[in-house]
């Protein structure tokens, strides 16, 4: 696991925590914050896995 993955993962549970706070206290745009956050950990948390399958593949080339 490299570390877009790691954070890409604390992206979403970070995300998953404003998304509930939202709903909880009724705040929209909160709510709203942790979609966003979520997405954007889900998007770093994919670049991290290209990264690291491109990574594996290099080094069965050598």
């Amino acid at each position: 696991m490299n570390k877009e993955q790691v954070k890409g993962k604390l992206d979403q549970v970070k995300g998953e925590g404003k998304e509930q706070w939202g709903k909880l206290t009724d705040d929209h745009s909160k709510e709203a914050e942790g979609k966003m956050d979520k997405a954007k950990g889900k998007l770093k948390e994919g670049y991290g896995d290209v990264k690291e399958k491109l990574s594996e593949k290099d080094d069965k080339v050598e």
